[in-house]
């Protein structure tokens, strides 16, 4: 085995040459394993630290504080990095402390190590060095809070848009429900009659209004603190570099990035993660909610609300024939259970940040991007293999909303409230549909009871409002 030997401020070593990774990150690799996968599992933070020491690179051979040559082997390295191939010199377990200085130092070893082999034929550091050349102006401090912004975007690039698909499939199957009646639940208890169309035209809205909001924070993935170094003040920085970081990072990702307006506020408060899992959250727990309601309204087949049918997807059960489970929105569930629970932890570490840094970068990575990866994931399903096979159970909706005793409410509404108490009370000991006891109880003539006791007229509030408007005149 061919080896080289690297040296650090502990002292030196002899490292594997096949490997672009170093003694640093050889280091951490015997002092940690706790999580039992890398960071590169989501490799989005290292795509973002590839494109910002491109970035960095361009700049300080901007300003004159790099040599040309040097500069463009590291940008060749990047984006060799950036066409992927290079994930298992990326090893480092997910969970590390230290602020992943461990990461920013692995992704600085495999950059000059091949941009050194890109000038000089074979690894090392004689032309391109780790620190002095690929970690030129930053810190950890700065290129990890940055990429981790940076890496967010394009996760919520693909929750805003498979939202969107959620959205048009809600919408969607709002219309098709339009005119299918059924009783309202409140508490559990029978209330007013709705359809089922606008049950799920409720859900559309509430995915339109997630959209919004996470459009809204969006922004805030290309403010970064890159240029502040360790602290801030941007030691170690040549004139004009920051500008010149801001211009490139810029056009590279062909969006407007900007310092934050206050890089020490940036250094010692990473809110933004607060704020970005929190929406993730409200979107996870929303989802919860819809799949909650949609397992009640499914529940069945024979002695549940047994309202609307959902795809059958698998056998539900080891012994009992022909069961079917609600699997997708279960799956669903136990998700918004992890991604709470990860919310607490990140909300844990914001927290916990102290004075001028706050060092749970790995809290913040994992947590965050593991929701990340699940609610991205879960609505694709949800859409795909619950939302748009669902059907409704027309015959059973109806039955439903006329058998409901809140159909006594037109009653209190037309004639006073205690006599809509005599209604339901006389429906509930009698075992009648409302319509039959005001008919019984000598209170409307059939015409009357079946235009104004219609469960259809009862969802329109405009409807409903004249045709009270006009028994009241009609018995004045």
């Amino acid at each position: 085995m061919k080896t080289r030997i690297e040296r650090d401020c502990l002292g030196e070593m002899e490292i594997d040459d096949a490997s672009y990774f170093g003694i640093q990150t050889h280091r951490m690799m015997k002092v940690s394993g706790a999580a039992g996968y890398p960071v590169i599992a989501y490799p989005d933070l290292h795509r973002a630290l590839f494109q910002i020491k491109k970035a960095c690179a361009k700049a300080n051979a901007e300003v004159g504080a790099l040599d040309a040559q040097v500069a463009q082997a590291i940008v060749s390295a990047c984006d060799k990095l950036l066409e992927g191939g290079y994930e298992k010199e990326f090893p480092l377990d997910m969970l590390q402390g230290g602020g992943y200085t461990c990461v920013n130092m692995n992704v600085n070893e495999v950059i000059g190590n091949l941009a050194n082999e890109i000038l000089t034929g074979h690894k090392g550091s004689d032309q391109v060095h780790p620190n002095t050349h690929v970690n030129m102006a930053q810190s950890t401090n700065d290129t990890i809070p940055s990429a981790t912004h940076l890496a967010i975007a394009p996760r919520l690039d693909v929750i805003i848009e498979r939202l969107q698909a959620l959205h048009s499939s809600f919408e969607k199957k709002a219309d098709e429900f339009k005119d299918v009646v059924k009783v309202g639940r409140t508490c559990w208890q029978d209330a007013l009659p709705l359809t089922l169309g606008q049950e799920f035209g409720g859900y559309a809205s509430l995915i339109a209004r997630l959209i919004k909001k996470l459009q809204a924070v969006r922004p805030g993935c290309f403010e970064l603190v890159m240029g502040g170094s360790a602290v801030g003040t941007g030691l170690g920085a040549s004139s004009g570099y920051m500008q010149a970081f801001y211009k490139h990072i810029s056009s590279d990702l062909g969006e407007k990035v900007s310092p934050q307006a206050n890089i020490f506020d940036g250094f010692q408060n990473p809110d933004f993660f607060v704020t970005v899992s929190g929406l993730i959250k409200e979107v996870a727990t929303s989802l919860s909610k819809i799949s909650k309601d949609l397992r009640l309204m499914s529940s069945g087949p024979r002695s549940g609300f047994m309202e609307i049918t959902l795809p059958a997807l698998s056998p539900g059960s080891s012994i009992m024939p022909g069961k079917i489970n609600p699997t997708v929105p279960e799956m669903v569930i136990q998700i918004a259970h992890q991604v709470v629970g990860n919310d607490v932890a990140i909300a844990m570490a914001y927290d916990e940040g102290e004075l001028d840094l706050n060092v749970w970068d790995a809290t913040f990575y994992k947590c965050l991007f593991e929701n990340l990866q699940l609610v991205g994931e879960e609505i694709l399903i949800l859409k795909r293999d619950c939302i748009d096979g669902i059907t409704a159970n027309r015959d059973r909706c109806r039955d439903e909303a006329q058998s409901s005793l809140a159909i006594s409410t037109v009653v209190a509404a037309t004639q006073g409230y205690p006599l809509g108490v005599k209604v339901a009370h006389y429906a509930k000991e009698k075992g009648l549909t409302v319509k039959k006891a005001v008919l019984e109880m000598g209170l409307m003539t059939k015409a009357e009871a079946d235009h104004l006791l219609d469960p259809m007229l009862l969802v329109d509030p405009e409807k409903m409002a004249q045709a009270i408007a006009e028994w009241r005149a009609g018995k004045h």
